[in-house]
């Protein structure tokens, strides 16, 4: 049996989250359905083998430049985050 839920959320978020459901095959209410189940699973083997499922699915929607050093993107973004005077 399926249930109505309403969420309030930013316009762009949605607009964004939409956009990957479509390119993804999937509906949105599919991906925030997967995703309720995932925090509410009580096996904690069942939320990794889902947080590895998550992960792949995720796997190319961020695109990064090929010249990234995150090990320097990492620490200058530590140093705003606690230097900022």
């Amino acid at each position: 049996m399926t249930t109505k839920l309403t969420l309030t959320v930013d316009k762009e978020t949605i607009e964004q989250a939409k956009k990957y459901a479509k390119e993804q095959g999937r509906s949105l209410s599919s991906i925030v359905e997967n995703y309720l189940k995932l925090l509410s699973s009580k096996d904690r083997n069942i939320k990794e083998s889902s947080d590895s499922k998550i992960i792949k699915s995720l796997k190319g929607s961020l695109k990064l430049p090929k010249d990234l050093d995150y090990k320097k993107a990492r620490q200058d973004s530590l140093m705003k985050k606690y230097l900022n005077d």
